[in-house]
């Protein structure tokens, strides 16, 4: 949640600036919605994709790619940066109702306690994005989108270990 929150919250201010997008904040919020509608695309598409691939694989997938293209913009400017942060959007898609999933497998009588764990987890989309805007304060708003990359990497990680523990 935190760095889907994180990214979505700095994306006008990451098109408005001159070596990114150069537009007004009128014109940059039109792009964000983009992004919010390549997670509902993505949520359809991830949907379909995970009645064959089993939930930790395909949520681990998901994060190289989200991470690849937070990189990707990291490390450019202009178009290539704008519309590979939009495209994270189609990504984080399936990632939170798989991780909840993920969470609870297993956990027999303790799933509500678990799931309670989880829910609180949610924090992190308040956590994250604070701490990307004291990272943007202090070292410029495109070496920030480095914590979210981070938070993939974490994802990615977290996947792939659910599927050695079991297929869900």
């Amino acid at each position: 949640m935190g760095a889907e929150v994180a990214i979505g919250s700095f994306l006008v201010n990451y098109f408005m600036q001159p070596d990114i997008g150069g537009f007004t904040a009128q014109q940059a919020a039109r792009y964000v919605s983009l992004y919010w509608g390549g997670a509902m695309v993505g949520r359809f598409l991830g949907s379909a994709i995970l009645r064959k691939v089993p939930t930790g694989p395909a949520v681990g997938v998901a994060a190289i790619a989200a991470c690849l293209l937070v990189t990707t913009s990291i490390l450019t400017t202009g178009h290539v940066a704008m519309w590979s942060l939009i495209l994270v959007g189609l990504f984080n898609s399936i990632m939170f109702p798989s991780i909840f999933t993920l969470g609870i497998a297993g956990l027999g009588r303790l799933t509500g306690k678990g799931s309670g764990v989880l829910i609180a987890a949610i924090v992190g989309g308040a956590i994250i994005p604070v701490a990307e805007g004291a990272l943007a304060d202090r070292f410029g708003l495109h070496a920030a989108f480095l914590l979210p990359a981070a938070c993939y990497l974490y994802i990615l990680y977290y996947g792939f270990s659910a599927s050695r523990r079991e297929h869900v």
